[in-house]
């Protein structure tokens, strides 16, 4: 084996599955190539037989695999990092392998162009767990909900503009439908399914309300905003933690994916949709709470309807969301709980006005 004394061994994965794809450069030149079995005991083994008298760096892209795999090279004594896939330079080239991957990421390594993403702790990530799967199972326990509404719709039992919520007292009702074999036995089945997602939901939030005991201090800071209740408490600790890791609002900002897309060229300077980077729960959250924000904040207020006039409500509200959760890291960082600056004037109640594809959005009109 070759003597790689005082020198430092780029190392690019391009994680899988089954395998993972592994490119090593050195001295800017690729000294190895090859495919290994998805095992991370058998890539330190592969790293170590080869390289282990020189200093290793190692990354690959966050992904499904999760960061069990950087957990185990840091273990090892292998610096590794892991790197969001949007950070990584894009080629012109339309050929895309697996090896390509590799050498890329190995390439950008080298060259210092990567950034580590935020590691949650082994708790953090455990927490994280119970949250994400209540999201996933109020998405189901929505999906068949809609799935009765569209059967009851289909076959006449309800009228289109139906707007009463499922509830287990709505789902009881059904029974009182006069339906036919096959209709019935179909809502019947769903229902169960409803009901028992319906259940399994309050059982996670009892294990959330555990969650929230160990960590009170986050919790309250967090419910301090307006519109930020238990649950969406634990999801933001859960996935942001206290904020600090974040050195400034604009990495924040990044790691949420409130920064916006940006297409410049010249004196042209274009910004479009936001990057939606991050988990699309955190944004769900946050939008949901600066729409309770406004109707409680003076200050939050007027810049809504400042960026609403111009811009429309969509994007005024994400920049609201923005603004909030920027206030709420400030927050974390001096100690002090959030304070929203009262408004005098009654609740914003606001009025939906139809548009066209030819209107933009800036006819969003407040009615007090």
């Amino acid at each position: 084996m070759k003597d790689y004394t005082g020198k430092t061994i780029f190392v690019g994965m391009d994680v899988h599955k089954k395998t993972y794809s592994v490119t090593a450069i050195c001295d800017e030149c690729i000294i190895k190539r090859d495919t290994l079995k998805a095992e991370p005991e058998c890539l330190i083994s592969y790293l170590k037989k080869r390289f282990g008298s020189g200093k290793i760096k190692t990354a690959y892209e966050a992904g499904f695999c999760g960061f069990h795999l950087h957990r185990s090279l840091e273990a090892a004594g292998i610096e590794n990092i892991v790197v969001h896939a949007a950070g990584i330079e894009v080629s012109n080239t339309k050929v895309k392998t697996d090896k390509r991957d590799s050498l890329k990421i190995a390439a950008h390594l080298s060259e210092g162009k990567l950034r580590n993403v935020y590691i949650p702790t082994v708790e953090q990530e455990d927490n994280r767990t119970v949250t994400r799967l209540r999201d996933t199972f109020s998405r189901e326990r929505a999906r068949i909900g809609n799935q009765i509404k569209s059967l009851l719709f289909l076959h006449g039992l309800i009228p289109a503009d139906n707007k009463k919520k499922v509830s287990p007292a709505w789902i009881k009702g059904l029974s009182k439908f006069e339906m036919t074999p096959g209709v019935r036995f179909s809502i019947e089945t769903f229902a169960k399914m409803w009901l028992e997602f319906d259940a399994k939901i309050k059982e996670i939030d009892i294990e959330i309300k555990k969650q929230a005991a160990k960590d009170k201090t986050i919790d309250m800071m967090y419910q301090a905003v307006s519109g930020i209740g238990c649950t969406s408490a634990r999801v933001l600790a859960n996935e942001l933690g206290d904020l600090q890791q974040f050195k400034n609002e604009k990495q924040l900002f990044s790691y949420i994916g409130f920064t916006p897309s940006e297409h410049s060229s010249g004196e042209h300077t274009r910004q479009g949709h936001i990057t939606k980077q991050g988990k699309p729960i955190v944004r769900k959250i946050l939008v949901q709470v600066a729409w309770v924000a406004i109707r409680h904040d003076k200050d939050l207020q007027s810049i809504y309807e400042r960026i609403a006039a111009k811009s429309g409500a969509k994007r005024a509200i994400v920049a609201i969301a923005r603004r909030l959760i920027g206030r709420i890291r400030a927050c974390f960082r001096t100690g002090e709980l959030y304070e929203a600056q009262k408004t005098e004037r009654p609740t914003l109640k606001f009025k939906k006005m139809p548009q066209t594809k030819m209107q933009n959005r800036k006819n969003v009109k407040f009615v007090a």
